[in-house]
């Protein structure tokens, strides 16, 4: 009796998966499900061999779309990992911030400050000026209004030698300005800023700032100064506790301003409050000393008349 050989079973059709154009691995019963619903399939997250885009797939980013759930909930958590040397300049402000608060007893202070008088003499003193460039912030208030504090104060402005265990005090003040830069922290240094009015010390912001920004700052504008102050502009907050910049032994931050109501003059007020929060080395610098220099710098700022007074 003659047998007929068993028909050999049917191989499943295998599906497009790719093609030479990058188009995403999925089957096309899939691509023809994306094409009627307008959806680009390679904002779907496949889960398959190679990243192949399942039905189960197709079906979770459809129901995630539906719902409002954002494109990465529809993707799952992450589990990548990026290592970032910590090498170069970044380095260099890591070991001295970490020297910084391991060796130096920080005494912090914050003061509340009432700067409306001087945001007005600012815009005042700015509706003069020719160039937009040349418009004041209020550092340069705040560097001149330090400068003659410290002439009472002069044990703040000193830097202290390890090595030999000494203060240094110093009749000049070489003030520092904390600079975020795209290499991270600088602090370029105005030299000499006891020698300058107004609009000299702005200036010499300006210029070592975007030296230091732009990386053209020569080596000696980068070291030596005797005094430092930092600002975040608006995101300044309302407080902050700077880290002194070692050998130094203190710090003064700007915070950001704004408009709260206050009592002035026996009644409810509007006006432009800002808070000065600074760092002292309390090993060389009393804290009844540091909230009297920080004091000084108040009355001189509210009002800010006194900061152009002969000594």
């Amino acid at each position: 009796m003659a047998t007929s050989e068993p028909t050999p079973a049917k191989k499943p059709a295998t599906p497009v998966t790719d093609d030479p154009n990058g188009r995403v691995i999925t089957s096309p019963a899939i691509r023809r499900r994306a094409k009627e619903a307008g959806i680009d399939l390679h904002e779907v997250p496949g889960t398959g061999p190679g990243g192949r885009i399942q039905r189960k797939d197709f079906d979770n980013y459809l129901k995630a779309r539906a719902s409002g759930i954002s494109l990465a909930a529809a993707r799952g958590p992450s589990t990548a990992i990026r290592e970032i040397k910590v090498i170069g300049l970044r380095r260099i402000i890591a070991e001295r911030m970490s020297r910084s608060k391991q060796e130096i007893p920080h005494f912090a202070y914050v003061e509340e400050i009432d700067i409306t008088e001087l945001e007005a003499l600012r815009r005042h003193l700015n509706s003069r000026k020719a160039s937009s460039s040349e418009r004041l912030t209020l550092l340069p208030f705040l560097g001149l209004a330090l400068i003659r504090a410290l002439k009472e104060y002069p044990q703040c402005n000193a830097t202290y030698n390890k090595d030999r265990n000494l203060i240094l005090q110093y009749d000049a003040v070489h003030l520092g300005v904390a600079t975020q830069t795209p290499d991270g922290l600088k602090v370029p240094v105005v030299k000499h800023a006891e020698m300058l009015d107004i609009d000299g010390l702005a200036n010499e912001i300006r210029r070592v700032t975007q030296a230091a920004r732009d990386n053209s700052a020569k080596k000696n504008e980068l070291s030596g100064s005797t005094i430092t102050i930092t600002s975040l502009g608006r995101l300044g907050g309302i407080a902050s506790t700077p880290v002194i910049n070692m050998p130094e032994v203190g710090i003064i931050g700007v915070n950001r301003a704004a408009e709260r109501p206050m009592a002035y003059n026996g009644q409810i007020a509007v006006r432009l409050m800002m808070n000065l929060s600074s760092s002292f080395d309390h090993r060389f610098v009393d804290g009844y000393d540091a909230a009297a220099m920080i004091q000084r710098i108040k009355e001189m700022l509210e009002h800010p008349a006194t900061i152009f007074l002969p000594d």
